[in-house]
């Protein structure tokens, strides 16, 4: 039986994050210990695509550190038919729990591994069939040959992402890489009349400036801003004159958002208070009651108000953290997803 060359399995692990890059879908399934193990147990028993041979989670969790020191061709081989027996499994103490084969099968594997092509499964196997059914694809599992290493690895890499990756996934991780590398002297933002403003540079600034060029022009019919900050408090823009028009009072406020845009379309206009997230602070419900007063105060009932927090990704951790906070009514916008919108639906719409 031929085997794939074996690398360490630190190196597989250490690997996954440059192979799948901030901004992945479901990247937190693809680069953690789990997938790190699921991956380096398919190169283990040579569950390659070209091959006959398919892995099962069984493979994973019952393998163990002992097992891991066993890599002649022979040793591994006998472990890919030994754990499929009845009561089989490795030497020693098992990697994971039996009940870790949800996780395995599903999070690392279908909704991670095989949704990117980076693994296969087998057709016509039920779901929850314990029968081996997935295998690496031969592109990806080349991608830890320990051979491969410096410029030539990352090539290799940047081959695989452009070739495999979907266009939707690679289009999120180029706007992720561009939010998290944002520097340069500031972040010029196009408002929707055609003036321009500067920003500091940082991932805030990103992220306002894709909420005016961006959502804006998408979700609003004609869109104006009337109040733009950053961090700091420090007030960028602030049209008095539409804000004096539309009854709206903007005062030095702690509870101002970043943005306040509103949307002329309507035959009565839409307030919108925009707070951009790239650390903390998004419209919880002590926020949002305090933008309701201001708006109620300049006669704006509450169907013709929106709350929206935007962040830049939907995977990463400023949102992880702050979902829970999030109002009832408001809404959450991605820069990396620029078409969808997440309602927190209280019973009404907004937009």
């Amino acid at each position: 039986m031929s085997l794939p060359v074996l690398p360490p399995f630190n190196v597989v692990h250490e690997r996954l994050p440059m192979i799948f890059p901030a901004g992945t879908p479901e990247r937190n399934y693809l680069t953690r210990e789990l997938s790190a193990c699921t991956i380096f147990v398919g190169l283990y028993i040579g569950a390659i695509e070209g091959t006959d041979t398919w892995l099962a989670p069984k493979h994973v969790y019952r393998f163990s550190d002992i097992q891991e020191g066993m890599t002649s061709l022979a040793e591994r081989a006998a472990y890919n038919v030994q754990v499929m027996k009845p009561g089989g499994r490795a030497p020693g103490e098992q990697w994971y729990a039996d009940n870790s084969r949800e996780s395995i099968r599903d999070e690392t594997l279908r909704e991670g591994l095989v949704v990117l092509g980076a693994a296969l499964e087998k057709p016509g196997v039920p779901t929850t069939s314990g029968l081996p059914r997935y295998m690496l694809q031969a592109a990806f599992a080349a991608l830890f040959d320990p051979s491969l290493t410096d410029s030539a690895l990352a090539d290799a890499i940047l081959a695989w992402q452009a070739k495999y990756l979907t266009p939707g996934a690679l289009a999120r991780i180029a706007i992720v890489k561009r939010g998290a590398a944002a520097g340069g002297d500031h972040v010029l933002v196009t408002f929707p009349s055609g003036e321009t403003r500067k920003l500091k540079p940082g991932p805030s600034s990103k992220i306002s400036k894709a909420v005016i060029e961006v959502f804006a022009p998408r979700f609003l019919g004609k869109a104006a801003v009337v109040f733009l900050s950053e961090s700091g408090n420090k007030v960028v823009a602030r049209d008095d004159e539409l804000a004096k028009v539309i009854g709206l009072n903007i005062k030095a406020d702690k509870n101002l958002p970043d943005i306040i845009l509103v949307d002329l379309a309507p035959e009565h206009p839409l307030l919108v208070f925009v707070e951009a997230v790239a650390t903390d602070g998004p419209i919880n419900e002590r926020r949002k009651e305090a933008l309701a007063d201001l708006a109620r105060e300049a006669g704006f009932p509450v169907e013709h108000i929106a709350y929206v927090t935007a962040y830049l990704d939907r995977g990463g951790s400023p949102f992880k953290k702050t979902v829970g906070a999030l109002a009832w009514g408001s809404y959450a916008w991605f820069e990396s997803e620029p078409t969808g919108l997440i309602q927190l639906s209280s019973g009404r719409s907004a937009l």
